[in-house]
């Protein structure tokens, strides 16, 4: 990468940790979830990931909905799954 594009990066970088803006571009969505350029564009071709594309060309992401979709498909640890375990065996213990 040359130095103008870590420049432009990081002051993509600097306005989303300072700013609090809720919709992103493209660029910007890529710096925030680490999701490179071409994958982010097959997501959005396959309409896998929420996005808008108002005017037909650029598109935008909802800060919001993209926390939501990162975090979609939870795994529970181990401990949690333990927990709950004995909390079940306790609640439905037969005497």
């Amino acid at each position: 990468m040359d130095n103008l594009l870590i420049l432009e990066r990081l002051d993509r970088l600097e306005k989303l940790l300072v700013g609090h803006k809720e919709v992103l571009t493209f660029d910007e969505t890529c710096d925030y979830t680490g999701i490179s350029r071409s994958y982010l564009y097959k997501l959005t071709a396959s309409g896998r990931i929420p996005h808008s594309k108002p005017n037909g060309k650029m598109l935008f992401f909802e800060k919001r909905k993209l926390v939501e979709w990162l975090l979609q498909n939870k795994r529970k640890s181990q401990h949690d799954i333990e927990r709950e375990a004995l909390a079940y065996s306790l609640r439905n213990k037969r005497i």
